[in-house]
Protein backbone atom coordinates (compact mmCIF):
# COMPACT_ATOMS: atom_id res chain seq x y z
CA UNK A 1 0.00 0.00 0.00
CA UNK A 2 2.63 2.60 1.17
CA UNK A 3 4.89 1.33 -2.12
CA UNK A 4 2.08 2.64 -4.14
CA UNK A 5 0.97 5.78 -2.77
CA UNK A 6 5.43 6.40 -3.01
CA UNK A 7 4.45 5.37 -7.04
CA UNK A 8 1.46 7.53 -7.50
CA UNK A 9 3.30 10.99 -6.34
CA UNK A 10 6.09 10.30 -8.23
CA UNK A 11 4.14 9.56 -11.63
CA UNK A 12 1.99 13.03 -10.82
CA UNK A 13 5.21 15.12 -10.59
CA UNK A 14 6.47 13.78 -13.22
CA UNK A 15 4.03 14.94 -14.83
CA UNK A 16 3.56 18.04 -13.31
CA UNK A 17 6.98 18.41 -14.30
CA UNK A 18 6.42 17.85 -17.86
CA UNK A 19 3.35 19.86 -18.56
CA UNK A 20 5.19 23.25 -16.54
CA UNK A 21 6.51 25.44 -19.08
CA UNK A 22 9.76 25.73 -20.41
CA UNK A 23 11.34 28.98 -18.75
CA UNK A 24 12.87 31.32 -21.13
CA UNK A 25 15.82 33.81 -21.21
CA UNK A 26 16.73 36.25 -18.72
CA UNK A 27 14.84 39.03 -20.92
CA UNK A 28 11.74 37.05 -21.33
CA UNK A 29 11.43 36.61 -17.68
CA UNK A 30 12.17 40.07 -16.95
CA UNK A 31 9.86 41.40 -19.58
CA UNK A 32 6.77 39.23 -17.47
CA UNK A 33 8.23 40.37 -14.07
CA UNK A 34 6.01 43.15 -12.37
CA UNK A 35 8.58 45.73 -13.19
CA UNK A 36 8.60 44.95 -16.64
CA UNK A 37 4.55 44.85 -17.47
CA UNK A 38 4.61 48.70 -15.51
CA UNK A 39 7.87 49.80 -17.49
CA UNK A 40 5.78 48.68 -20.67
CA UNK A 41 2.49 50.55 -20.19
CA UNK A 42 4.66 53.60 -18.98
CA UNK A 43 5.87 53.66 -22.22
CA UNK A 44 2.78 52.80 -24.13
CA UNK A 45 1.37 55.50 -22.00
CA UNK A 46 4.12 58.42 -23.34
CA UNK A 47 3.36 56.89 -26.74
CA UNK A 48 -0.54 57.56 -26.93
CA UNK A 49 0.48 61.40 -24.98
CA UNK A 50 3.05 62.32 -28.01
CA UNK A 51 0.96 60.90 -30.75
CA UNK A 52 -2.17 62.63 -29.47
CA UNK A 53 -0.31 65.87 -29.11
CA UNK A 54 1.27 65.79 -32.53
CA UNK A 55 -2.23 64.66 -34.20
CA UNK A 56 -4.04 67.73 -31.73
CA UNK A 57 -1.49 70.16 -33.14
CA UNK A 58 -1.91 69.34 -36.66
CA UNK A 59 -5.64 69.74 -36.46
CA UNK A 60 -5.68 72.92 -34.35
CA UNK A 61 -2.35 74.80 -35.19
CA UNK A 62 -3.55 78.07 -33.69
CA UNK A 63 -4.18 76.28 -30.32
CA UNK A 64 -0.87 74.57 -30.14
CA UNK A 65 1.10 77.34 -31.37
CA UNK A 66 -0.30 79.85 -28.34
CA UNK A 67 0.85 76.70 -25.83
CA UNK A 68 3.53 76.89 -27.64
CA UNK A 69 4.46 80.53 -27.11
CA UNK A 70 3.24 79.99 -23.39
CA UNK A 71 6.04 77.49 -22.00
CA UNK A 72 8.39 79.29 -23.99
CA UNK A 73 7.74 82.34 -22.18
CA UNK A 74 7.47 80.70 -18.91
CA UNK A 75 11.10 78.82 -19.95
CA UNK A 76 12.57 82.01 -21.05
CA UNK A 77 11.57 83.98 -17.59
CA UNK A 78 12.59 81.09 -15.37
CA UNK A 79 16.01 81.42 -17.50
CA UNK A 80 16.18 84.83 -17.14
CA UNK A 81 15.40 85.05 -13.64
CA UNK A 82 17.75 87.68 -11.61
CA UNK A 83 18.87 86.58 -8.61
CA UNK A 84 20.48 88.35 -5.45
CA UNK A 85 24.31 88.42 -6.69
CA UNK A 86 22.28 90.54 -9.80
CA UNK A 87 20.77 92.41 -7.87
CA UNK A 88 23.57 93.51 -5.97
CA UNK A 89 25.76 94.15 -9.02
CA UNK A 90 23.08 96.43 -10.57
CA UNK A 91 22.63 97.93 -7.05
CA UNK A 92 26.73 98.96 -7.24
CA UNK A 93 26.61 99.78 -10.57
CA UNK A 94 23.91 102.70 -10.94
CA UNK A 95 25.77 103.89 -7.60
CA UNK A 96 28.59 104.12 -9.17
CA UNK A 97 26.84 106.36 -11.99
CA UNK A 98 25.28 108.70 -9.40
CA UNK A 99 29.17 108.88 -7.72
CA UNK A 100 30.58 109.96 -10.55
CA UNK A 101 27.80 113.29 -10.68
CA UNK A 102 27.79 116.55 -8.31
CA UNK A 103 25.85 116.21 -5.55
CA UNK A 104 24.06 119.82 -7.27
CA UNK A 105 22.50 117.22 -10.50
CA UNK A 106 21.76 113.91 -9.33
CA UNK A 107 18.14 113.65 -8.91
CA UNK A 108 16.62 113.01 -5.74
CA UNK A 109 14.88 110.46 -5.91
CA UNK A 110 16.94 108.11 -7.95
CA UNK A 111 19.92 109.28 -4.73
CA UNK A 112 17.34 108.38 -2.23
CA UNK A 113 16.30 105.14 -3.14
CA UNK A 114 20.12 104.10 -3.70
CA UNK A 115 21.51 105.08 -0.75
CA UNK A 116 18.50 103.35 1.43
CA UNK A 117 19.03 99.60 -0.64
CA UNK A 118 22.80 100.65 0.01
CA UNK A 119 22.65 100.99 3.50
CA UNK A 120 20.12 97.64 3.91
CA UNK A 121 22.74 96.24 1.84
CA UNK A 122 25.74 96.82 4.51
CA UNK A 123 23.23 95.83 7.29
CA UNK A 124 22.48 92.48 5.59
CA UNK A 125 19.03 92.95 5.14
CA UNK A 126 18.39 92.85 1.71
CA UNK A 127 16.98 89.51 0.70
CA UNK A 128 15.88 88.25 -2.59
CA UNK A 129 13.12 85.70 -2.66
CA UNK A 130 12.96 83.12 -6.02
CA UNK A 131 9.17 82.84 -7.15
CA UNK A 132 10.02 80.75 -10.21
CA UNK A 133 9.73 83.08 -12.92
CA UNK A 134 10.11 86.39 -11.02
CA UNK A 135 12.18 87.47 -7.85
CA UNK A 136 11.25 89.74 -4.66
CA UNK A 137 13.71 91.66 -3.21
CA UNK A 138 12.51 92.39 0.38
CA UNK A 139 14.19 93.62 3.41
CA UNK A 140 14.65 91.78 6.55
CA UNK A 141 14.50 92.71 10.31
CA UNK A 142 18.05 91.12 10.96
CA UNK A 143 21.35 89.86 9.18
CA UNK A 144 21.17 86.09 8.70
CA UNK A 145 24.07 85.54 10.86
CA UNK A 146 23.31 87.65 13.58
CA UNK A 147 22.87 85.26 16.91
CA UNK A 148 19.93 87.16 19.10
CA UNK A 149 17.41 85.39 19.99
CA UNK A 150 14.81 87.84 17.96
CA UNK A 151 16.66 86.54 14.40
CA UNK A 152 17.06 82.96 14.98
CA UNK A 153 13.66 82.31 16.49
CA UNK A 154 11.26 81.01 13.61
CA UNK A 155 8.13 82.23 15.31
CA UNK A 156 9.19 85.49 15.69
CA UNK A 157 10.31 85.90 12.24
CA UNK A 158 8.70 87.65 9.19
CA UNK A 159 4.51 86.29 8.35
CA UNK A 160 3.89 85.93 4.95
CA UNK A 161 1.05 88.30 5.10
CA UNK A 162 3.26 91.21 5.89
CA UNK A 163 5.59 90.27 2.80
CA UNK A 164 4.30 92.57 0.30
CA UNK A 165 4.81 95.84 2.68
CA UNK A 166 8.58 94.89 2.61
CA UNK A 167 9.19 94.43 -1.15
CA UNK A 168 11.77 96.60 -2.45
CA UNK A 169 11.94 95.36 -6.11
CA UNK A 170 10.46 92.79 -8.53
CA UNK A 171 13.09 91.05 -10.75
CA UNK A 172 11.86 89.79 -13.87
CA UNK A 173 13.03 88.67 -17.44
CA UNK A 174 16.53 90.00 -16.35
CA UNK A 175 15.89 93.46 -14.79
CA UNK A 176 14.95 94.92 -11.98
CA UNK A 177 11.77 97.22 -12.72
CA UNK A 178 11.81 99.65 -9.68
CA UNK A 179 15.64 100.02 -10.00
CA UNK A 180 15.09 100.87 -13.09
CA UNK A 181 11.93 103.03 -12.83
CA UNK A 182 14.10 105.35 -9.83
CA UNK A 183 16.92 105.90 -11.91
CA UNK A 184 15.13 107.55 -14.91
CA UNK A 185 16.86 111.17 -15.26
CA UNK A 186 18.98 110.18 -12.56
CA UNK A 187 21.54 112.99 -13.66
CA UNK A 188 18.49 116.26 -13.55
CA UNK A 189 17.73 117.57 -10.62
CA UNK A 190 14.39 118.89 -10.20
CA UNK A 191 15.22 121.28 -7.37
CA UNK A 192 17.38 123.30 -9.11
CA UNK A 193 14.57 124.68 -12.16
CA UNK A 194 12.07 124.90 -9.14
CA UNK A 195 12.33 128.75 -9.25
CA UNK A 196 11.81 128.74 -13.10
CA UNK A 197 8.61 130.18 -14.39
CA UNK A 198 5.94 127.33 -15.60
CA UNK A 199 6.58 127.50 -19.28
CA UNK A 200 10.51 127.01 -18.85
CA UNK A 201 10.05 124.18 -16.42
CA UNK A 202 8.53 121.59 -18.73
CA UNK A 203 10.42 120.84 -22.07
CA UNK A 204 9.36 119.19 -24.93
CA UNK A 205 10.87 116.85 -27.46
CA UNK A 206 12.80 118.69 -30.67
CA UNK A 207 10.67 118.48 -33.83
CA UNK A 208 11.79 116.55 -36.86
CA UNK A 209 12.67 119.62 -39.14
CA UNK A 210 14.51 121.12 -35.47
CA UNK A 211 16.63 117.79 -35.39
CA UNK A 212 17.57 118.40 -39.31
CA UNK A 213 18.24 121.83 -39.10
CA UNK A 214 20.64 121.16 -36.14
CA UNK A 215 22.37 118.09 -37.75
CA UNK A 216 23.03 120.07 -40.85
CA UNK A 217 24.20 123.17 -39.08
CA UNK A 218 26.77 120.88 -37.36
CA UNK A 219 28.28 119.40 -40.07
CA UNK A 220 28.71 122.61 -41.94
CA UNK A 221 30.49 123.94 -39.16
CA UNK A 222 32.93 121.30 -39.51
CA UNK A 223 33.81 122.15 -43.22
CA UNK A 224 36.23 124.56 -44.60
CA UNK A 225 35.78 128.26 -44.68
CA UNK A 226 34.94 129.54 -48.83
CA UNK A 227 35.55 132.90 -49.58
CA UNK A 228 32.78 133.93 -52.44
CA UNK A 229 33.58 135.35 -55.56
CA UNK A 230 32.47 138.79 -55.74
CA UNK A 231 34.60 139.02 -52.25
CA UNK A 232 37.75 137.55 -54.29
CA UNK A 233 36.67 139.98 -57.02
CA UNK A 234 36.55 143.19 -54.37
CA UNK A 235 39.62 142.74 -53.10
CA UNK A 236 40.87 141.91 -57.09
CA UNK A 237 39.98 145.60 -57.84
CA UNK A 238 40.67 146.87 -53.97
CA UNK A 239 44.90 145.72 -54.95
CA UNK A 240 44.71 147.24 -57.91
CA UNK A 241 43.84 150.60 -56.91
CA UNK A 242 46.28 150.71 -54.53
CA UNK A 243 49.05 149.35 -56.67
CA UNK A 244 47.88 152.48 -59.36
CA UNK A 245 48.06 154.98 -56.80
CA UNK A 246 51.68 154.02 -55.18
CA UNK A 247 52.84 154.02 -58.93
CA UNK A 248 51.51 157.50 -59.37
CA UNK A 249 52.64 159.04 -55.89
CA UNK A 250 56.08 157.68 -57.25
CA UNK A 251 55.94 159.29 -60.17
CA UNK A 252 55.33 162.18 -58.88
CA UNK A 253 57.86 161.77 -56.39
CA UNK A 254 60.39 161.55 -59.04
CA UNK A 255 58.81 164.60 -61.48
CA UNK A 256 59.47 166.46 -58.29
CA UNK A 257 63.55 165.67 -58.04
CA UNK A 258 64.27 165.81 -61.25
CA UNK A 259 62.54 169.53 -61.14
CA UNK A 260 64.48 170.19 -58.51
Amino acid sequence: MASWRVLRRTLCTAAETAAAPVPGSRWERLKKSKVGVWCRGLFTDYKEACREVVVGSWERPIKASIYASLLGGTWACFYTRPDQLAFEATLLDCSGQLGLLSPWIRNGTSDGHVQSLGKLRNEGRLRVLSLGILALAYQADYDPDATLYEAQCSNLSVPWRELHERVLDVGFVGRWWMLQSKMKDYDVNEEQFKGLPADMQATSAPSVQEVETSERLHKESWLPLTVEEEEEEEETETNVTDRKEEESQIQALKEEQIQA
